[in-house]
């Protein structure tokens, strides 16, 4: 990236006939094959009020805040005991809705955008933040929209299952959901991990990587298209947060209900009109 004062360029100047790599890519080589692709790696919610949503998920969630300055600007980041599980900023511009956007990682940014444009989809945007990495914004075929990371680092997250307070499920309602699958199997390398029937809404399509399933692709209606990915939460019990969530000027959407697995969910929203989900297994709440 040329922080140190070292490029690529550089560093290909150099009298190398007795090796073919040099510090610089060699680093980056080791970064790459270090990279998992397609892993949900960080989750960020931009919103009109950080200071209410900080206050508002704090309190759903038991998640704390941290200032992380390594870069030129401060970045809040939501933590879950002492693992960072996401960022909170304030709307970046204008134009850009309200909402959280999830972000999968890649080895090789370029080659992941090649991919993406090759198989219909956009890039919407591109952006190298210092001592964070590469990642850039992109548009599946049908609309929705999520965000790619080549990380400078160790790749945020982990691909074990999720504990409580991590996001543990992710779901993209679509026009065409056999289309969105076969843009993210084969750009990011999904598993094919089931599906289930929705009588007249079709299918549901469910993913993950690694054995494990980490989310659910289906067609859906234009109200639940225009939220675009929709986070799951881990809580201790889902009932109990939806009444704090009401309590603290949040809506529920949807449930609570019981889903395959025993397992209980709720699709809520936000004060500030953003919507999320809760999830609790069958040994936490019941």
């Amino acid at each position: 990236m040329g922080r140190n004062g070292t490029s690529a360029r550089d560093a290909s100047r150099r009298d190398t006939s007795h090796d073919d790599t040099t510090p610089t890519t060699l680093r980056r080589e080791t970064r790459m094959s270090d990279t998992p692709l397609g892993r949900f790696c960080w989750n960020e919610l931009m919103t009109p009020d950080p200071g209410a949503a900080r206050d508002f998920y704090s309190s759903i969630t038991g998640w704390a805040t941290s200032i992380w300055d390594g870069g030129e600007n401060p970045y809040e980041m939501w933590m879950n005991g002492e693992m960072p599980v996401g960022g909170l900023m304030d709307l970046p511009a204008p134009d850009v809705p309200p909402c959280w956007l999830t972000y999968l990682s890649t080895p090789d940014l370029d080659a992941t955008m090649k991919k993406v444009r090759a198989n219909g989809g956009t890039v919407m945007n591109e952006l190298a933040v210092p001592q964070v990495g590469r990642f850039a914004v992109i548009a599946d075929p049908q609309g929705g929209v999520i965000s790619i990371l080549e990380p400078e680092g160790d790749t945020p997250g982990h691909d074990g299952p999720p504990g409580l307070g991590e996001f543990s499920w992710r779901e993209l309602p679509t026009t065409d959901a056999d289309a969105a699958w076969a843009f993210y199997a084969e750009v990011f390398g999904w598993e094919d991990a089931g599906r289930m029937d929705m009588g007249e809404m079709g299918h549901y399509q469910v993913f993950g990587r690694g054995g494990l399933p980490l989310g659910g692709i289906f067609n859906g209606p234009a109200d639940m298209r225009a939220v675009g990915w929709l986070l799951y939460v881990r809580v201790p019990d889902v009932h109990q947060a939806v009444d704090r969530i009401t309590e603290l000027g949040g809506k529920l959407l949807n449930g609570p209900m019981e889903v395959p697995g025993n397992d209980y969910i709720a699709q809520c929203m936000d004060p500030q009109g953003i919507a999320f989900a809760v999830h609790h297994t069958p040994e936490e709440g019941g």
